[in-house]
């Protein structure tokens, strides 16, 4: 009988839905060590022997990884697929599946919020009142104001719906966005320089892809209005955080609000650590309990279908790949 192992800590030990999903599908349901941390590439190959299917989380598939395992499917639970060599995958014949659209409510909610927060200066208010202090400085709203979102896919075209519902004028800026929804529902399409220049808070939406790595850097802060609010739900690789944290010192920036990090967890000696302007989230966004049930349910989907000889190809990373594969 195949085995999937099924790796997302929040799942561990967890009799779900999604494991009546894969044994419905004739697939045996195993669980890492007790205590392992997967992010560990060489405990991580150990786990996966004799395994034929992963149900994943963010844990690194590598070429290294990758060649030393007997994996057919990796079926990630959530959007992202960053963690995943997609090309020596697809080199060895390993079939990659994502969870799209479950989560779409969850993160845009976590957006606005971070939006919300840093707007009216929290944490930092919070702090102050346990210090003794009663600072009662008036700040912008955000009803009024231009919220520019960097990619107007399924997460953003949500984030475009709350972020009107509280008065504010949405503009995007992606080459491949749907231009008929954006003008039902009164988003306007600009390009990026127009649209960092206009907005006065900035959200990103994008994937993590070559073309869109160290998208953010010293040129797009500085192309952004000054007191500009910058908010990252997407994927750490987005931002060149060096120049985001000189951003913030300099007062270029009035704030930034980071559910997403380059090297996750952050670092104990991570500049942004010491910068009062960011507010800092452990990549929460989309981890709403709908949501993380909605995506195990889904990723389990994915291999179960695969298995049974059935190709859910809207949920394929590498679909080029399905039509000659077998399990």
């Amino acid at each position: 009988m195949p085995r999937v192992l099924i790796t997302p800590a929040y799942l561990q030990g967890v009799e779900g839905r999604h494991c009546e999903i894969l044994r419905e599908a004739g697939l045996d349901v195993c669980f890492p060590a007790p205590g392992m941390d997967l992010r560990d590439t060489g405990l991580l190959i150990g786990q996966l022997a004799g395994i034929d299917a992963v149900l994943a989380s963010i844990e690194p598939y590598t070429a290294e990884v990758l060649e030393a395992s007997s994996l057919r499917v990796i079926s990630r639970c959530g959007v992202g697929y960053d963690s995943v060599d997609v090309a020596s995958a697809t080199r060895l014949g390993i079939l990659v599946a994502n969870t799209p659209g479950v989560n779409k409510e969850g993160v845009a909610e976590h957006a606005v919020a971070l939006m919300l927060a840093v707007a009216h200066g929290f944490p930092r208010r919070d702090r102050e009142i346990r210090r003794g202090l009663w600072n009662r400085q008036a700040m912008p709203r955000l009803a009024g104001r231009i919220v520019g979102l960097v990619g107007l896919g399924a997460i953003g075209r949500e984030t475009a719906l709350r972020c009107r519902a509280l008065g504010m004028t949405v503009i995007a800026a992606d080459p491949a966005a749907d231009k008929s929804w954006a003008a039902e529902n009164a988003v306007s399409l600009l390009d990026m320089d127009s649209l960092l220049e206009q907005a006065d808070v900035v959200s990103l939406h994008l994937p993590a892809t070559r073309e869109t790595a160290g998208l953010f850097g010293a040129m797009a802060f500085a192309r952004m209005k000054p007191g500009a609010i910058f908010v990252n739900t997407a994927r750490g690789g987005l931002v060149d955080e060096s120049a985001l944290v000189d951003a913030l010192r300099s007062g270029k920036l009035g704030g930034a609000g980071l559910d997403v990090f380059q090297q996750e967890p952050l670092p104990p000696d991570h500049p942004l650590l010491a910068v009062d302007n960011a507010l800092l989230c452990p990549h929460m966004g989309g981890l709403d309990l709908t949501s993380r049930e909605a995506m195990a349910n889904l990723a389990a989907e994915n291999i179960a279908e695969l298995h049974l000889g059935r190709r859910p190809e809207r949920r394929l990373v590498n679909a080029e790949l399905a039509h000659e594969w077998t399990w």
